[in-house]
């Protein structure tokens, strides 16, 4: 992508972390554009009054693994002086437009190096609470503010459910299209039984093994699932034939979906009523 000339853009200071803002309807602000708007929810929230954030992905009908960055996306970014992305191979576009488009002093926080996933690792760490928190911890540091308000306050309801699912259910064994859902498992101590093949597979748009496609056909047959968890945005007719012969079964279903939805919500409030679903299927 060409880069697009934004100028000579003005710079400020943010005494308390030392990071370059841009001059613009709201001056003084740090400037942070997140690549997707499950990062630029937390970091609203984490910055509070002293940022302004934007965020490129906020359609629920949008995919982020092949997102093609607009002119107006690059001239978001050229204002950025922070930009977060999720790295871990889920939006590769985004480090590329950040490329294209520099800012003197600009940071740019990539999630997946900040936890320790790569390229080939599960990418949906935004679905894993421990990553949160330590991206929580990370944009507080550099930001200058007190992370303990946002965790003890905006993520309260959300870890209270994942302990409330922990507590009764640990141990209960669970189904799942893709591999989007496995960090909440661990989270929750959920017996994710579908093969991990099959999860990988679907996540990555590829067709699972035989093999793979016939335990889970039979895990759903004989209900020795508890649950079934499918992702909504990513409903191919593979996904759909199995929710239907889950629903068929009596097997209790639940969409989670891989961007905020409704894109309104804040982070903590998507992914808590998602919980509170996944609770309620399981038994309240």
């Amino acid at each position: 992508m060409r880069a697009i000339s934004v100028g000579a853009l003005a710079v400020l200071a943010i005494s308390a972390c030392g990071l370059a803002t841009n001059g613009g309807p709201a001056a003084g602000k740090l400037q942070v554009v997140a690549a997707e708007n499950f990062w630029g929810s937390i970091a609203a929230q984490v910055g509070a009054v002293r940022v302004e954030v934007t965020s490129i992905i906020k359609n629920p009908n949008a995919d982020p693994h092949d997102y093609e960055p607009t002119a107006a996306d690059a001239r978001t970014v050229a204002r950025a002086g922070y930009f977060i992305e999720n790295g871990a191979g889920y939006d590769p576009w985004a480090a590329k437009l950040v490329a294209a488009n520099p800012v003197a002093n600009r940071r740019v926080l990539d999630v997946g190096g900040l936890v320790g996933v790569s390229e080939g690792g599960n990418p949906h760490l935004w679905y894993s609470p421990g990553f949160v928190d330590r991206v929580v911890a990370r944009l507080a540091a550099d930001f200058g503010t007190d992370p303990s308000t946002y965790e003890t306050s905006g993520l309260s309801d959300y870890h209270s459910t994942l302990a409330a699912i922990r507590e009764k259910y640990s141990g209960t064994p669970v189904g799942a299209t893709e591999s989007i859902f496995v960090y909440v498992a661990r989270a929750t101590g959920l017996n994710l039984v579908t093969p991990p093949g099959y999860m990988r597979a679907i996540s990555a748009g590829a067709d699972p093994t035989a093999a793979d496609k016939a335990a889970v056909d039979e895990q759903v047959a004989s209900r020795s699932l508890k649950v079934l968890v499918f992702n909504a945005q990513n409903s191919t007719p593979d996904v759909r034939a199995v929710v239907d012969r889950a629903e068929a079964q009596r097997l209790p279903v639940v969409a989670i979906t891989e961007t905020q939805a409704p894109a309104d919500l804040t982070y903590q409030d998507w992914q808590t009523r998602q919980l509170n679903a996944l609770l309620a299927a399981l038994g309240g």
